[in-house]
């Protein structure tokens, strides 16, 4: 009983000190991967690549922190709305607006160092069940001008050229979107860092329309599988596909 007891009083402790105003801490930031897009996060809100967004195992919810990444000195400014990484050799899971910022998304994780510059507001504090839309536009008026910028909508122009065709043999899969942006978004990456035609096959789903963006045209599993090893260091949940 006594061990349990000790047990609690540090996790309490602990928690504290981290939602202290001047905390820091230095370690591995990592990207939130594309499929969690319109997913729900710990705090209740949903997570969107544009909004300045990040999770930690222990810094409360509604608190900003600065991120800076220690290999270019680039910061961000970013509000904790979800509970990660769990992998051991991570502290911070950033939104993909937010890595762009740091410039590491073709690396896909980095050296940061964190700060908690803002605690979470006492009067309006994020819980779980906290998820209005008059909620989220008071905790955007709390924030500073950064945090503003970072979460407005990007208003993007794609050139598309269209053909309808049947591919065959093997493919890579990057991921499934919901929302045509997030996909055409992702495309615009792959074309910049791979240099690789990619392919939309467009379905229906519970009545819902999903992309599948795929990369390449292999004639051989060899071929997509020579491929695959290098577009998983930038898409890791990408895999091959064998289009009959």
């Amino acid at each position: 009983m006594q061990k349990i007891i000790i047990t609690t009083i540090f996790q309490i402790l602990a928690i504290s000190g981290f939602s202290q105003v001047g905390y820091t801490q230095e370690g591995i930031a990592s990207i939130y991967s594309e499929k969690f897009e319109g997913r729900t996060t710990a705090s209740g809100e949903s997570y969107s690549f544009r909004k300045a967004t990040c999770a930690h195992l222990t810094i409360p919810f509604g608190s900003l922190v600065k991120v800076t990444n220690l290999t270019n000195n680039n910061s961000v400014i970013v509000r904790v709305n979800d509970k990660g990484p769990f992998a051991p050799d991570r502290i911070i899971d950033l939104s993909r607006s937010a890595a762009e910022k740091l410039g590491f998304v073709a690396q896909g994780k980095v050296k940061v160092k964190i700060e908690v510059i803002e605690a979470p507001s006492q009067s309006q504090p994020i819980t779980q069940t906290q998820t209005t839309s008059d909620q989220n536009t008071n905790q955007i008026k709390n924030q500073n001008t950064e945090v503003k910028q970072e979460i407005q909508e990007v208003n993007d122009y794609y050139e598309l050229k269209v053909n309808s065709f049947q591919p065959k043999g093997f493919t890579i899969q990057i991921g499934s979107y919901k929302e045509m942006v997030n996909m055409l978004r992702i495309a615009n990456d792959i074309k910049n860092t791979l240099k690789k035609e990619v392919y939309v096959q467009v379905i229906t789903t519970n009545n819902e329309k999903v992309y599948r963006l795929f990369i390449g045209n292999f004639s051989s599993r060899k071929e997509a599988d020579i491929f695959k090893g290098k577009a998983i260091k930038i898409y890791p949940d990408c895999f091959i596909v064998e289009m009959k």
